[in-house]
């Protein structure tokens, strides 16, 4: 049984580069900064080899991954099953490491696969209880795999706690795999410094933030962009697109075309912390035209600059959106986009809303929740 004094974050996803391509990674990051003020912090995180380091009070296991993000490792692709074997078998190793000097009083995984059934291995072998948090890719992708879903479903049964990052995501990981999922929000730390206003008259500055991938529609973005017309564009000071990911070729192709039309487009890579801040301070809107979607961490980042939001109707965001938060879509295309797009050229937002959005966000009460809840399974352990 456990009775140690740390608590072990397992992640396929980890901000230790900074460069702003790890997306959700930069949120475990900033999780465990803010949860080592309270408890011990270890993280098995990926890397280009397996080693141990420190980042501030938080000591960082990593197991060796392949170069691209793990979530492009699909199981239903044969080519890919001997990268996902390697990266499995030092995950499972680095795992049991880092829990064999009996430190370790619980573990929380990030997602529920692969890292939960890293977790449920480090249960088997130390008497570690886990918790699983869901994401959105394990349960809404590998949940569509009938033999990994039953499998998913074993691991988030057998977990003492577990989280997901979305409302409608927790409900459909509880059909899954029969257990109830607590809501609990991912956000990350910024410095949320405005260097004006956000405006309330056009023209106004819009922002695109994330990966260039299907799911994030960002090709639907670029095609919206497209359809609006002469008096839309001239409530417009700039648009903003950063990010990097499979889709490049036509955003710098799409982003290409509006110029040459001599629309206002800027267009970024991937942004560091520091340059995300300043790319929020100087925004107007968000723009989140995913196709697939639970809460992204844009959308705490947008509340925490008092940004309204742009959105297509999917995941949760029906539910956020709205009473002055942003503008909803009616449906899941480029054209309806664009009308989105349009009305918020054409109406203002409401600070109240906002602020009270971002109070749900805080990840100082999200890392309180999560320290009283690894008490609980630790003294429950014990006993």
């Amino acid at each position: 049984m456990s009775a140690g004094d740390t608590v072990l974050l397992i992640t396929t996803s980890y901000a230790q580069t900074g460069d702003g391509s790890e997306a959700a990674g930069a949120f475990i990051a900033d999780l465990a900064e803010e949860l080592s003020g309270s408890v011990s912090i270890r993280v098995v995180a990926p890397g280009s080899m397996e080693a141990k380091s420190r980042h501030g009070r938080v000591e960082v296991w990593s197991f060796q991954a392949p170069g691209k993000p793990l979530s492009l490792l699909s199981p239903a692709n044969p080519s890919n099953w001997l990268s996902i074997l390697r990266t499995l078998r030092s995950l499972r190793r680095v795992v049991l490491a880092a829990g064999a000097d009996g430190r370790v009083s619980h573990a929380l995984a990030f997602w529920v696969l692969p890292s939960g059934w890293a977790a449920q291995t480090l249960r088997r072998k130390r008497g570690v209880p886990y918790s699983v948090w869901a994401l959105g890719s394990d349960i809404w992708s590998l949940g569509r795999i009938p033999v990994v879903r039953s499998f998913l479903g074993r691991v988030a049964r057998n977990a003492d706690f577990a989280y997901a990052d979305g409302m409608r995501l927790g409900e459909d990981a509880a059909r899954i795999s029969g257990r109830a999922f607590e809501f609990l929000p991912s956000t990350r730390k910024l410095a949320a410094t405005r260097l004006r206003p956000v405006a309330r008259n056009p023209p106004y500055r819009l922002l695109f933030l994330g990966r260039w991938h299907p799911n994030k529609g960002v090709d639907l973005l670029i095609e919206a962009l497209g359809l609006l017309n002469d008096e839309d564009w001239s409530r417009i000071a700039e648009i903003h697109i950063a990010g990097g990911g499979p889709l490049q070729e036509l955003v710098e192709q799409g982003v290409t075309n509006l110029k040459a039309a001599g629309r206002p487009i800027r267009l970024d890579g991937y942004l560091d912390r520091g340059r995300a801040a300043q790319a929020f301070g100087e925004a107007d809107r968000l723009l989140l035209p995913s196709r697939v979607e639970s809460i992204p961490v844009v959308f705490s980042d947008a509340m925490k600059f008092s940004i309204p939001v742009i959105s297509m109707p999917v995941g949760d965001l029906p539910a956020l959106i709205g009473g002055g938060t942003g503008w909803l879509a009616k449906s899941v295309d480029a054209s309806a986009f664009a009308n989105a797009i349009r009305a918020s050229l054409l109406s203002g937002h409401d600070d109240a809303s906002i602020r009270t959005m971002n109070d749900r966000f805080a990840i100082e009460k999200i890392a309180r929740r999560i320290v009283s809840a690894t008490q609980k399974a630790g003294t429950t352990a014990s006993d």
